[in-house]
């Protein structure tokens, strides 16, 4: 790698995933080296990674038992390309930050705080503080920051995160949290970008739809609603969680098929959604090709084309119109079909796309005419986390 002086790792863990990448911090952020270690845990694990700097592109097969050896994997890799020479600071996704409303440094505090509310997100919580706890124990003299998904929605008002269940739990802290608060404040800051002051602090909904998927009401900047809520479960169906899902289920189920609160849990967050309903495939893609032939993959597209509308009409009424609708996340950025079908019948709302501008995946896929402008961009979570890192550090960017 070149010499470079300073530079920030981003490290974006998911459930069985961690995807990761390192800027140059030069007045700006320059991309260096970016990549994801897939399927963690399973026989077919992979190590992608991108060298911008040679224009390398790589596919590694790995054995990667868990997040542990992810961990050291993705440290050993990163050493051999001489990166910590330069690394002064690694800014962590951390899905769940309760009432933290700001990204902060990790300390050896906040990391118990963290360990204590691993239950409210026991698919990502517990992998994202083994992350942090690997790199301590191997780069100890490194700033580690905590970026949270759930600051961007402390913005919203009461009405907006309260369950309907005892205030005695309301007052533990279980309430509507929302989360993907990464990927909206990058969508919120490029929308600003490209279509400046008015438009961003308009009346905006953001659809970040891919294999975890949700959609967030956006005015003056603030987030209002979303449709994640205590957990990332909730809300639209996703690749295989439910989304929201009558709670009599799951009384019924630990009945019937006597399931216990692990057992049922795994089903919400791993069975279900599009794998669940097309009994063959979690992935858009693949449904969206045998959809044609199997009825039960064209019942999990119509599906989730039909919640993603209905979500989409309820957050125009909750913030009493929509000037901006965006599109963003592995299906909302390449799937014309899917936006297609989503948009169908929202013309009252005064949403029309333009089909020639939505098949080439345009930046404005909304007709001329139309009186909403409908945009696809492209999300970039690690550099949200790098952008925050260096706020944090009060390095100029």
């Amino acid at each position: 790698m070149k010499a470079v002086t300073t530079s920030v790792l981003a490290v974006n863990g998911g459930s069985s995933s961690i995807k990761f990448a390192l800027y140059e911090v030069n007045g700006m952020l320059h991309l260096l080296l970016s990549g994801e270690i897939e399927n963690i845990g399973a026989a077919n694990a992979v190590f992608n990674y991108t060298n911008t700097i040679s224009n390398l592109k790589d596919s590694i097969a790995a054995k990667i038992a868990d997040y542990d050896e992810a961990a050291d994997f993705l440290i050993d890799w990163l050493e051999k390309q001489d990166c910590f020479a330069s690394v002064k600071a690694i800014g962590h996704r951390i899905v769940h930050g309760m009432q933290h409303t700001s990204p902060e440094r990790i300390t050896a505090a906040l990391l118990q705080e963290l360990k204590k509310i691993s239950a409210y997100d026991p698919d990502h919580l517990p992998e994202e503080i083994k992350l942090v706890e690997v790199f301590s124990i191997r780069h100890p003299d490194t700033a580690q920051v905590a970026c949270f998904d759930t600051s961007f929605h402390t913005s919203m008002p009461q009405v907006a995160k309260l369950l309907t269940i005892p205030r005695k739990y309301i007052d533990q802290g279980i309430q509507r949290y929302g989360f993907h608060g990464l990927s909206y404040s990058y969508l919120m800051e490029e929308l600003r970008r490209a279509a400046g002051n008015e438009a961003a602090n308009g009346k905006i909904i953001l659809a970040h739809l891919g294999s975890g998927a949700s959609i967030a009401a956006v005015e003056n900047g603030k987030s209002m609603d979303t449709s994640m809520g205590f957990t990332p479960t909730s809300g639209l169906p996703m690749a295989t969680r439910t989304g929201d899902l009558d709670p009599g289920v799951a009384w019924y189920l630990m009945e019937s098929e006597k399931l216990d609160a692990k057992q049922f849990n795994h089903l919400i967050n791993h069975e279900s959604g599009l794998l669940g309903i097309s009994e063959t495939s979690s992935d858009m893609r693949e449904l969206i090709q045998t959809q044609s032939t199997d009825i039960r993959a064209a019942d999990a597209v119509e599906l989730f084309c039909y919640q993603t509308k209905k979500w989409i009409g309820a957050y125009a009424a909750a913030i009493g119109g929509i000037d901006v609708l965006v599109f963003s996340g592995g299906i909302g950025e390449h799937a014309a079909e899917i936006r297609s079908r989503i948009c169908d019948s929202l013309g009252f709302l005064g949403i029309q796309i333009d089909n020639a501008r939505n098949i080439n995946d345009e930046a404005i896929i909304s007709a001329d005419a139309a009186r909403v402008s409908v945009r696809v961009i492209k999300t970039n979570e690690e550099l949200m986390i790098a952008r925050l890192v260096c706020h944090v550090l009060n390095y100029s960017i």
